[in-house]
């Protein structure tokens, strides 16, 4: 209970300063992420929660499934198809990029061995746009800017896992291979896209029949209904949940328009209650002991990984695309470590192979920083964009001569 109250009364200071936060560089994440560290046992200790607790897989957990679902919601499937080039560039190039790079530091800098070396840049390649949600969800932003980063990191969490699977199978002595075979990887990548896809086929079937159909007041708790059931489904057929929520939340507004346009506030609502309690467990871990046991070493690669592996794969990834040098810089300094990273490292710790420890240490330093140095920066960015359009210069070139102007109606597609 005592998790609850300080929960709620986050919450509360978060409300009243987001007017604040949203337009200067504070930051409500880390509001909770500050939050958590005060009241974990490394300060006040109100809260008593350490990496094996149950509650900080299971916040993570879920917070990364409602943000990929509602996060899928905002993806234009038609625009999509126009401009697939440059996330495929991203997913295809600068992932594995960043990927290769993190872990050449990390086994120089920090000294683990070369597996799991590779394991914590498969960890710490997804990006996560929550923590630069100011980037990926305002109008004034160039949309296929947006667009690229929303959709990069709603699927490079589902790219990174089979990775992260195969090499900590490859890392432990003990680790029975079976679990993490290619085959039932993608067998499981498989089964969430299937799930993802199917299930709102299904639901809107469902609504289409004479005798069925919800009232307005109701209409809302469909997509909830669907993307419980999808993070059941997945978990009991141990499907991979992230493909399928991001997945979901693309064909359901596909299928079903009108079913962002009611579930929209509450979906943002809820993923934004979930991001929250999941900051704030994930802030009771940074303790200062967590802290001191990273030698000076990693916390080189951890400044590295944040502001040069990041940038410099996704800028190489980017070579002669359309986009602006403006939208190049702002795309590659926006990839932010988060759920995804913070679920795989616990993954990592909780394998038992011999370095676990340490990987573990140096992945929640690096997520700790990132949130901090990325969601301080998503609201000066974003406004100077703003700022240029008002100045008349133009924002970005949203395919204008293919598409109407984006008007205020569709600005979250």
């Amino acid at each position: 209970m005592e998790l609850v109250a300080v929960f709620g009364a986050a919450l509360l200071v978060a409300v009243l300063l987001s007017g604040l936060a949203a337009r200067t560089v504070l930051s409500t994440s880390f509001l909770f992420l500050v939050g958590g560290a005060l009241v974990s046992d490394g300060f006040l200790g109100l809260i008593h929660i350490t990496p094996d607790s149950e509650i900080v897989s299971v916040t993570a957990d879920l917070a990364l499934f409602a943000v990929l679902f509602t996060d899928g919601m905002h993806v234009s499937l038609p625009k999509l198809r126009a401009n697939w080039k440059n996330p495929a560039r991203a997913l295809g190039l600068g992932m594995p990029l960043a990927f290769v790079f993190m872990a050449l530091i990390t086994h120089f800098l920090v000294g683990l061995d070369w597996t799991t070396s590779f394991l914590v840049g498969a960890v710490l390649a997804p990006t996560d746009p929550v923590f630069a949600s100011a980037i990926v969800g305002r109008r004034e932003v160039p949309a296929k800017l947006r667009q690229l980063l929303n959709v990069e990191s709603g699927i490079n969490d589902g790219l990174a896992l089979p990775v992260v699977l195969i090499l900590i199978a490859a890392a432990g002595p003990t680790a029975d291979s079976a679990e993490a075979s290619p085959g039932k990887i993608v067998l499981e990548l498989l089964l969430g896209l299937v799930f993802g896809v199917t299930l709102p086929l299904l639901v809107n079937a469902l609504v289409r029949f004479r005798l069925l159909g919800a009232e307005p007041k109701l209409q809302p708790l469909l997509p909830l209904a669907t993307g419980i059931i999808l993070y059941a489904v997945c978990h009991l057929t141990h499907a991979n949940p992230y493909l399928a929520a991001f997945s979901a939340g693309a064909a359901l507004v596909h299928v079903s328009p009108e079913a962002k346009e009611s579930f929209g506030p509450l979906g943002e609502a809820l993923a934004e209650l979930a991001k929250f309690a999941a900051l704030l467990v994930f802030g009771a871990l940074l303790t200062p002991q967590l802290f001191g046991d990273l030698s000076f070493g990693g916390y080189v690669a951890v400044v590295l990984a944040i502001v040069l592996i990041r940038p410099a794969s996704l800028l190489l990834s980017l070579i002669g695309t359309s986009l602006s040098r403006k939208e190049k810089l702002v795309a590659a300094w926006f990839g932010p470590k988060g759920f995804a990273s913070v679920v795989y490292g616990l993954l990592v710790l909780q394998s038992g192979i011999p370095q676990a420890e340490e990987a573990f240490t140096l992945i929640a330093v690096c997520i700790a920083f990132s949130i901090i140095a990325h969601s301080s920066t998503d609201v000066p960015v974003a406004r100077a964009f703003d700022i240029e359009e008002l100045a008349g210069i133009p924002a970005g070139r949203e395919d204008t001569d293919a598409q109407p102007k984006e008007t205020p109606a569709d600005a979250r597609t």
